[in-house]
């Protein structure tokens, strides 16, 4: 047996989560490897899971979290790469990284670099890799394009503007809902400009900022409330990704579609924890050749806004709701060191 966070009753609000001391202790399939967990990072679809309102894979255990890191301590019958028993490792899952022991694939695993701590490498894989996909598998930004990352304090924006650097954009936009934000996304990440949805009428503002032009990649996760603005901001040719609907579903009446046709825009949504081992792994290969060297580095930073013991789950993910974080909340199991 072992702990690992659980829900009362199954779903329920931040103060229904628990740590279970009877939980099973997962047995690794053939190509897994069994992780003994030194942190993990939230995300936002751990709070809709824990509602009862996110469409969890069926291959994913009950245990809440698809990020962590840890040590190697067994194997499978036929897992892949060069790994060995205790070696550090960091990784993404269908779920289950809640715990003190995972069973993981190891095509998603990454050996941890001794520049990452434990901390930074638990918050990387769930986040840069959806920040990847939505940059370049689904919006395909080009060199000296423009982009546009709404909730640019969030950490899937965080990675993506250091990665819309990486790839050349000429311009990088975001939206945020407060002043603190606002400089972080441009004093701190480099944005090269950012609006206050509260305060400023922001498809204006990206209009204004690009003479009329509007952004050629848009990265949405709000849904409904943003709709018409993103087509409004997104240029000829341009590209808006749904990555959520924290807005809702339900559009308005009223709303315009026109520019699907005027502007020729390409509407897509995505996720990246419904799709197969085959795609993820080619997003964490990538992450390995492209990613991963930039951490080594220091030109990519994971920004942490607070590091908590597992055992306040129910404060971390009470933080996550308010909406008031600039970076990743990150859980440790026990002493963690570098």
């Amino acid at each position: 047996m072992m702990r690992a966070v659980d829900i009362k009753n199954g779903k329920g609000p931040a103060s229904a989560l628990f740590i279970n001391p009877d939980t099973p202790k997962p047995t690794p399939a053939p190509a897994d490897a069994l992780v003994k967990i030194k942190a993990f990072g939230l995300n936002r679809m751990d709070l809709l899971q824990r509602e009862g309102q996110y469409p969890v894979p069926p291959q994913a255990p009950k245990t809440l979290g698809v990020e962590f890191s840890g040590t190697i301590e067994s194997f499978g019958s036929d897992p892949s790469g060069d790994f060995l028993v205790g070696d550090e490792v960091f990784g993404l899952a269908y779920g289950g990284a809640y715990a003190e022991y995972i069973a993981a694939s190891t095509h998603m695993l990454i050996h941890k670099p001794r520049e990452l701590s434990w901390v930074e490498a638990a918050g990387i894989p769930e986040t840069w890799i959806t920040a990847t996909q939505a940059l370049h598998l689904v919006g395909t930004l080009q060199p000296h394009e423009t982009i546009l990352w709404h909730a640019g304090a969030s950490s899937v924006s965080i990675a993506g503007i250091q990665l819309s650097h990486a790839a050349s954009a000429s311009a990088i936009y975001a939206t945020a809902g407060s002043a603190e934000k606002l400089s972080f996304c441009v004093d701190t990440l480099g944005a090269t400009a950012a609006f206050n949805y509260h305060t400023q009428d922001w498809p204006r503002e990206v209009l204004a900022a690009t003479d009329g032009k509007g952004v050629n990649v848009v990265v949405d996760f709000i849904g409904a409330d943003y709709f018409q603005g993103n087509l409004d901001a997104v240029a000829r040719d341009g590209r808006v990704v749904h990555l959520g609907a924290m807005s809702g579903t339900k559009l308005k009446e009223g709303v315009d579609i026109g520019a699907f046709v005027r502007k020729r825009v390409r509407f897509e949504g995505s996720s990246l924890r419904s799709r197969d081992e085959a795609y993820q792994g080619k997003l964490r290969d990538r992450l390995v050749q492209e990613a991963l060297p930039e951490f080594v580095k220091g030109r990519f930073k994971v920004f942490v806004e607070k590091v908590l013991d597992w055992e306040e789950i129910v404060e971390a993910h009470g933080l996550m709701e308010s909406n008031r974080t600039k970076g990743k909340i990150v859980c440790t199991i026990g002493e963690v060191g570098s």
